[in-house]
């Protein structure tokens, strides 16, 4: 049985069975959760209780440890996202509201130029082209944030996202990456872009446009830079 719809949407029976988990705790924290107690919260079988968390497991959407007392479950970060992608979904649909904006403020730094080499790749050009709808300038604007917004990001990490897809060539393998849409300085348009493989933590922010931003706004290290970044109003399968 396929476990997501036409457009890789998970089916709605995985939906509710993380939703349960969410319900138990396991948001937050590693819970004890036997699948007796996980079919009493669904209305099903305990059967279909254990194939359902083996199935998210396969996706990655939960960690799981089994000992002789139950499974140890925490709902994974790419779980969380799928969550988050149908809570937004229904209020913007029932709310009428806008998708969420996050505000941050970083400070400019210089990285090692690895993000001329990879935004310069065509298999992310092309993407990026077709997905942001902008031509990227080849490199990255990097932003290292106040640890106050660190947590605002890791929340933002968790919304929906425009995938990169990962690919190869005749030399290597390239890890996909998530953007999200973003406005630097009020002005210009571009996306944050989060790599699947990344020696960055979540202080970091790499932005990018069009433009060579540098350049467009002055730019120095040390300088202070806005960006308001938003989920899009749905994943890219």
């Amino acid at each position: 049985m396929s476990t997501t719809g036409a457009e890789g949407r998970l089916k709605p029976f995985l939906w509710f069975t993380l939703y349960g988990l969410l319900n138990l705790g396991a948001g937050s924290r590693p819970v004890k959760v036997s699948t007796t107690e996980l079919s009493a919260v669904l209305g099903g079988s305990q059967q279909s209780a254990s194939r359902h968390l083996r199935l998210l497991e396969q996706m990655g959407l939960v960690s799981r440890r089994i000992d002789a007392d139950g499974s140890l479950i925490r709902i994974t970060d790419e779980g969380m996202r799928a969550l988050n992608e149908v809570f937004y979904g229904l209020k913007r649909h029932l709310e009428g509201g806008e998708a969420e904006v996050f505000v941050f403020e970083g400070t400019v730094f210089s990285g090692l130029f690895e993000g001329a080499y990879y935004i310069g790749q065509r298999g992310y050009r092309d993407q990026i082209r077709e997905k942001l709808g902008f031509d990227p300038y080849p490199g990255t604007l990097n932003l290292r944030l106040r640890e106050a917004d660190v947590e605002r990001r890791r929340l933002l990490e968790r919304l929906p996202a425009i995938v990169l897809e990962g690919f190869k060539d005749r030399e290597r393998a390239f890890g996909a990456a998530r953007c999200y849409p973003a406005v630097v300085n009020d002005d210009v348009e571009g996306a944050l872009i989060v790599a699947e493989r990344t020696s960055h933590d979540l202080s970091v922010m790499e932005i990018i446009s069009p433009i060579y931003l540098r350049r467009h706004f002055g730019l120095e290290d040390g300088d202070t830079v806005r960006v308001s970044v938003s989920s899009p109003r749905r994943s890219s399968p």
